[in-house]
Parts: C-alpha cells; structure tokens; sequence
C-alpha cells in the first residue's frame, strides 16, 4: 500500500466551522426552555456552615429553583473521595460550593446568588504543606487521621552508595508556583432531562465516559441512564480530567426545574474554582562519574495539592520517570509527598508533572555537565537514552530518537550562530540553553482499561464514517483519524466523516491525555478500517472472479492488482453487498488496548506502549540592568515516530512552546490565604503573540513498531523541556541559576546583584 495520505498537511476537519465562526462552543450552546445556573461560593477558607438562609433569593422575580447541600446526596466523590457536590457542613477553601440557583437570565440568577445568606463559624486554617504536615495542625479530612493525602517512594540501584562514590555531586532546591490551565473557554456544562428521564449533559469535558460513571454516582442513578455530549471545545489543556461540582449541581436544578440548566463559568470564576498546577518544593541531588557518565539522582518532592484530591495526583507517576528514566541513569529515588491545605483545588495540566520534573532534572543536567567541564550538549548525548532496551524503572523502549533530536538541535543552533547579529544595547546578554524529554507516546495506563473502540461505516454511495470513542478538544485528533482511516481504506480523505464526543454512539474511551490519541484511537481506527476493507474486498472479489489478495483499492477504486483494467468502483461493492438475499451493510469494528501495565506500588511498571523523545535549544536575551528576559529564538526537534500530519504536530509543539514560556517566565497564580489575587488576564501574565519568539522545528521520524502507520503521541512534548531549556540559557547569558518558577526580572535582578 502506497502512502499517499501519511505524512499530508491536511487541514482540520473543524478548521472551516471555526474560522467562520459557524463552531457551536459551549458558551454558544442555548435549549429550548433553558434556565441559568450560578453558585453560591465560600469565601472562607476553613469554616463550619451555621445557617443558609435563601429567602431574599426566592422571592426574586425569574427565580425558579435553589438547592443546598440538603438537596443533594451525602455521598462523597472525586478522585480521593472526599469532595462533595454543596457543602452542608464545612467549607475547605475559598470558592467551595454552598447552594445554587436557577433563573430564567443569568442577570437574575447573578443577583439571586448575591442574595443568599451563609453563616460561618470560621475554623483554624492551613495554606503552607509544612504547617499542614504538623502534628497538631487542623486536618482538612479528619478521616484521614492527618493532611498527607498519599507518600510514594520509588528506587533502583543503591543511591547512597552511589553518591558516596560518585566524582561530582550538585545539589539544589526548587520551588514551582500555582500556574492556571488558562483554556480560552471557561468550564461549562447544560444539564438536561430527556422525556424518557434521562439525563444528558452537554459538557467540555476531555473524559466522556468516565464522567458518564462518575456523573451517575454522584447522583446516585444508573450509568445508562447518563448521557454525555461534548461540545466544540474552546480548550482545556488536562482541566477537563475530572468531574467538578459544578457538573451535577446543573443536574440538580434540571431535575428540580424540569428544564435544561446552563453553568458556565466567567473569567474570574475560572480562576476561582477550575483546578490549577499544584505548587511544589523539591530537594534534589545529582552525581556522575568523571567520565561523564550520569550516575545517580535522588528528588524529594512536596506538593500542595489543595483542598481535595484530583487526577492530578497522579503526576508523580511521570515526575518519577523523569527522574528515573530521563536519560540512563543506574541508581535514582524518588520520593513525593501530597498534602492537603485550605487552598485552591488542584489538577491536571498538559505535561502532567513532567514540565515541573524536566524542570529540575535538567536543570542538574547542565550543573553536572559544567561540573565534569563538558559540552553541555556532549554530555547528554553520552547518557541519552536508546531504542529497544528496557529501562531500570521498567519503561520498554521501543524507537527512540533521542540522541538525533539532541544532535539536530545542535546543527541548528550551529547554524544559528554563524548568523547572529550582536545585541542592541550594551545592557543585553545572550546565552544558549539545552534541555531534553521524554514523554509517554502511546497513552500512560493510569486507569485499568486504557483502550478505544471504533467502527467504520461505508454506506452504498462510498462515503466513509468513523465513530471513535475518541475526544477533538482541538489538537486535531479528527483529520488525523480521518487520514488513517482513508489511507486503510484506500478512499479520498474527503470521503470520510468523523463522529464522536457522545456516549450514546461511541465505543469506550479512557479520554484525550497522556499524548494518547494518535496511537490508541489511530490503531482502533485502523483495526475497524481493515475490518472494513476485508469486507469491501470480499464481495469484489466475487464480482472480479479473482482472490482477494490479488485486489487493492486506491481512490475509491478496487482494482486487479496485475490487471488494473479490471476494477470496479467502491460504491457499486457496497451496494451488491446490501442488495442481495440476506445482504449486509459494510460496518468495520476496532478494538485497541495497549499492552502497557498499570504502575506498582512501588511506581515500578511500563506505563507506555511507545515513548516520545524531544530537546530543544533556546537562546534568550537578558538585560542586565533590569532582569528582563526575553527569548530570542527556538530550536526544536521531536522524535514522533511517523509524522501522520507534520502541519498538525508543528501546531502542537509551537503552542507547547507558549506555554512553557509562560510557565518558565511569567505565569503564576498569587495566593495569599487561600484567596487568588490576580484573577483576571491582565494581571495574570499570558504571553501573547508578541512574546513569541521565532522557532524552528525538525520532526524526527523513529516509525514505532506499535504505532499506527509507526507514529506517537506528541501532544505534550512541546512544553516539557521549554522551562528548563531557558532556565539553562539565562545562565550561559548572565552566569546566574535560577531554581524557581517563574523566573521573574526580580529574580533574575537579584541574583545578578548577588552575584
């Protein structure tokens, strides 16, 4: 089969709806009938309820419903079971959810909302991890007999030995702020009844079918009986890995009213309420030998992780690949500790822990590498990782373009340097930092069934429909599906058709994470196309009177492979195949789950099918006088396997890129008391496209063995090493290291003057 749609630049299948404004996001989205919910909000951070009185509100004019912890089950949820829908009780943090109300505008409902009266009993609060893990600090969970939600420790090799005969030892502390997912489109959901009573939630979430459970158990009613409904999706980047309060209080007041319920969350609300990147602190040691060989690392990690538990616990699975398998690395230990505190609610965020641990890993990359007086790029190179060989941590590397990443990023920046022009001011110091990555590539067994269901319909006039269990949350998952499937086929791209974002159609989806859905949808889809194909070609093989491996199809065409004259077209195979005694429609079914494993207690366990491999090189630019820093210019290369779509994974990485400069330069959510300070985009530090530096970006094609077509997964790769690469460059320029995030002109000052 010849290649013809691998490696096209086709647009998105959704491109044309969004430029036009045709795209019907959430916020858009209006039913018959519908009512606006708003909630009522904490806003203490640790308080006992005494009273809620709602009796203003109710006689508000367009009020039609209110609802309090005793309108909803006592049951609790969310990933570390202790989250309730309303609080009848206790608060936990600023924003926790007390009552809501329904109105027929969402001028009334605001006002409404307003009116409701909470009593509190203010009650001893903790907002720092070390007061929290104090013995007689005020448990957030009493239940839990203390504030550490989860201690997790992974080893191989004999660290302490390996340090004591070790040649260069570097050691350092870092601290990562709060950073906010900052989607363009706040969290939404409209809940609403069916005449069957069922309920269907329209929803931006990036995991349908597990909230479909989680919705029903909140709500205490049978699964089937829930219906999830994605909307064109403005964003979510990892927020939408959760089911969060406000889901099924909009059910609660459809089901009180009898009519759709509509929540959608503006600007400030969002950064009150929707989870965030937990804060850390790390103490982290690194050793090699004099030859250069990496030699040991020993991380300890704290994570704030706010008030209840999310998926986002989670991210220590990665930090401790980072730390274990990030290069070969003989004797490495881990260890993370997640507390509870009265502060925002934390999550899930693209690079789930792996921009935070590339962070100080790399970091120590270069320290060693200046210790050991190497080229910082040369020493990498000595310790990268390689294909087909199991890691210590028992990570099964398959292809692995790790060392021509870090050499093409060289070349690039080689190239780069013959053509630099001096800085403009005097003031202006340049440097060049190196930082490399590796990220799951074939989704990350987090849960225990991490596999996707497709089927593939040609119907008698040769149009082609994929429905996939699969999310587009606009990364492009769609046309990338689509080529796939075309290209199995054996039909234009323009023929194929893409469902999917509904529970009622699709088949079982674990969700859009873990840079998944290119190699687990893309093989279901593949798996369901072939299906489809044997079909096709059975039926034209009794019609051409030949066998069927004597047959191909190419443009919609299925032709004698020997004898190209003798074909005959694809629609006129389906329609013989229907229009017969006792005929059949051609339906392709797939199934794919990956044969990875999920992690052991020890955080031991090949999480992956496939790994993703990437480095970028970054120039920057600081001043001196002020401690502005700005980036110059990016290279980056990323081993992807097979480049399905090159258009679509360049627009990955270039926007991973600008959230890592974000991340590393100038975002972080200030909270004082558990209160979110800068709560709107002008005080919280986005970049935009003016902060944009240029990039240049080589895909490495590896072809994964497991892969469909041989690609990966790229979605996260872009922003993992953006941080730590700048962070490298800052010291090249100025000589200073900076281990906090992010690196703030005051920072960068300060250090220069201490210097």
């Amino acid at each position: 089969m010849n290649d013809t749609l691998i490696g096209a630049r086709a647009p998105k299948l959704d491109a044309p709806a969004k430029v036009s404004g045709r795209a019907v996001y959430g916020h858009d989205l209006v039913r018959p009938r519908m009512l606006y919910g708003k909630i009522v909000r904490s806003s203490f951070a640790s308080a006992r309820i005494v009273s809620i009185d709602t009796s203003r509100a109710e006689k508000l004019p367009g009020v039609r419903a209110i609802i309090t912890g005793a309108d909803a089950p006592a049951r609790s949820f969310g990933y570390g079971d202790d989250n309730q829908i309303l609080k009848a009780e206790r608060v936990r943090r600023v924003g926790d959810e007390i009552a809501a109300v329904a109105a027929a505008d969402p001028f009334v409902a605001h006002e409404a909302a307003q009116l409701v009266r909470v009593e509190y009993e203010p009650l001893p609060a903790v907002f720092d991890t070390d007061d929290a893990l104090c013995l007689n600090a005020p448990l957030l969970h009493p239940q839990h007999g203390s504030n550490l939600f989860r201690h997790q420790q992974y080893q191989h090799g004999d660290p302490d030995a390996a340090f004591a005969e070790a040649d260069v030892v570097v050691q350092d502390e870092f601290e990562l702020g709060y950073v906010a997912n900052m989607p363009m489109e706040p969290c939404f959901c409209l809940a609403e009844y069916d005449a069957g009573g069922d309920l269907n939630l329209y929803s931006t979430t990036q995991v349908p079918y597990l909230l479909q459970r989680d919705l029903a158990e909140a709500l205490d009613i049978p699964a089937g009986r829930v219906r999830i409904i994605q909307t064109v999706i403005g964003g979510s980047f990892g927020r939408g890995l959760d089911m969060y309060p406000f889901e099924p209080i909009a059910a609660l007041l459809a089901h009180k009213t009898g009519r759709p319920v509509r929540i959608a969350f503006d600007r400030r609300e969002e950064f009150l309420a929707a989870p965030v990147r937990q804060p850390m602190r790390v103490k982290m040691r690194s050793a090699a030998k004099r030859d250069g060989t990496l030699w040991a690392r020993d991380a300890h990690a704290v994570l704030n992780i706010g008030a209840y538990a999310s998926w986002g616990a989670q991210t220590t699975l990665v930090m401790a690949q980072t730390v274990g398998s990030l290069y070969r690395v003989p004797h490495a230990r881990f260890i993370a500790d997640l507390v509870y505190t009265n502060s925002p609610v934390t999550g899930a965020m693209r690079g789930f822990g792996n921009p935070q641990s590339t962070f100080f890993v790399e970091t120590q990359m270069d320290r060693l590498a200046e210790a050991l007086g190497m080229d910082p790029l040369e020493f990498r190179l000595r310790n990268a990782n390689r294909p087909n060989e199991i890691t210590l941590q028992g990570l099964e590397i398959t292809s692995c373009g790790m060392s021509e990443c870090l050499q093409a990023v060289g070349a690039m920046t080689d190239r780069a340097a013959d053509d630099a022009s001096p800085p403009p001011s005097v003031s202006l110091r340049r440097g060049v930092g190196f930082a490399a990555t590796m990220n799951v590539g074939g989704g990350a067994r987090i849960y225990r069934s991490d596999g996707c269901g497709a089927t593939v319909k040609v119907d008698d006039f040769g149009r082609v429909t994929l429905i996939t269990g699969a999310s587009e949350i606009g990364q492009g998952s769609d046309i990338v599906l689509a080529q796939i499937v075309a290209e199995t086929l054996g039909v234009p791209l323009e023929t194929v058709r893409v469902i999917n974002g509904d529970t009622a159609l699709g088949l079982w989806d674990v969700g859009v994470h873990a840079s998944r859905t290119t190699f687990i949808a893309g093989n279901a889809a593949r798996l369901a196309a072939l299906d489809a194909r044997a079909q096709i070609l059975e039926t034209a093989a009794e019609q051409l009177r030949v066998a069927t491996g004597a047959l191909d199809i190419r443009g919609g065409t299925i032709f004698v492979t020997d004898d190209p004259a003798q074909r005959v077209a694809l629609d006129k195979v389906v329609r013989a195949r229907h229009f017969r005694q006792q005929g059949t429609a051609v339906i392709g079914r797939g199934w794919y789950d990956p044969p990875s494993q999920m992690a052991d207690a020890n955080m031991r366990g090949n999480l992956s099918a496939a790994y993703s491999f990437g480095a970028h090189a970054v120039e920057v630019e600081v001043d001196v006088e002020t401690g502005h820093v700005r980036v110059v210019h990016i290279d980056a290369a990323h081993d992807v396997g097979r480049a399905i779509n090159p258009m679509l994974i360049e627009g990955q990485v270039e926007g991973g890129i600008h959230m890592g400069i974000g991340y590393a330069l100038t975002e972080q959510l200030l909270v004082e008391n558990g209160r979110v300070l800068n709560d709107s985009l002008r005080e919280y530090g986005v970049p935009t496209a003016l902060d944009m530096p240029s990039i240049d970006i080589q895909l490495v094609e590896t072809n994964d063995p497991q892969g469909p077509f041989g690609a990966k997964g790229v979605g996260e790769l872009g922003v993992t090493p953006v941080a730590a690469a700048i962070a490298n460059a800052i010291y090249t320029a100025v000589g200073v290291r900076i281990t906090s995030l992010p690196i703030t002109p005051e920072k960068v000052l300060c250090a220069i003057q201490a210097k």
